[in-house]
C-alpha cells in the first residue's frame, strides 16, 4: 500500500459508529467507576468493616477541574484494628471481579450478546469495563500492607484505652 504524501489524506471519515463508541466509552467508564467502588463496598460490608464512599472529593470547580483531578472516587475503610487483614486484601482487589462478564463472553464460555459483537462500540464498552477492573496503586498498597494499617490501628485503639 502505498501513500502518497503530497496529496491530503481521502477516505478517512469518522463516522456515527466510532462517534457511538466514544460515547459508549465515556459512559461506560462512568459506569464502571461506580461499579469498581461498590466491589471495594461491597466486601467491606460483608466483612462488617465501616467504609465511606465519596465521589469527586476535593475538586476545584468546573468541568476542566473534575476531569483533570484524580482520584474521582474514593473508598475509606475504617477498621478498628481486630479485623482479619485478609477481608482488606480482598476488598483491595475485589475489582478484578469486573472482568469476569468480559472474559465469560471472550472465552465463549457464554454467548455474547449479538449486538456487541465485531462492533465498535462492543469494542468501546469492553475496553471501558476492563479499564475500570484494574485495581489502582492504592488498591495493591492496601492488599500488600492491610497488616500495617491493621496493627498501626490497633496500638492506637490500645493506648487510648490506657489513657481513659
Amino acid at each position: 500500500m502505498e501513500v502518497a504524501l503530497d496529496r491530503p489524506m481521502s477516505g478517512i471519515e469518522i463516522g456515527p459508529d466510532f462517534v457511538s463508541a466514544g460515547v459508549a466509552l465515556v459512559v461506560t467508564v462512568g459506569l464502571g467507576l461506580v461499579a469498581h467502588e461498590w466491589t471495594h463496598a461491597l466486601v467491606l460490608w460483608s466483612g462488617r468493616i465501616e467504609f465511606t464512599i465519596s465521589y469527586l472529593p476535593g475538586r476545584a470547580s468546573g468541568i476542566a477541574g473534575v476531569l483533570a483531578s484524580c482520584p474521582w472516587a474514593v473508598v475509606r475503610p475504617r477498621p478498628n484494628g481486630t479485623e482479619p487483614p485478609w477481608v482488606l486484601r480482598v476488598a483491595a482487589l475485589a475489582p478484578l471481579s469486573l472482568a469476569l462478564p468480559i472474559f465469560v463472553f471472550g472465552f465463549g464460555v457464554a454467548p455474547a450478546p449479538v449486538a456487541l459483537v465485531d462492533s465498535p462500540v462492543g469494542t468501546a464498552i469492553a475496553i471501558g469495563w476492563l479499564a475500570c477492573a484494574i485495581p489502582s496503586p492504592q488498591d495493591f498498597s492496601v492488599a500488600f500492607y492491610a497488616h500495617r494499617v491493621l496493627e498501626t490501628k490497633a496500638a492506637t485503639a490500645e493506648s487510648v484505652s490506657r489513657v481513659k
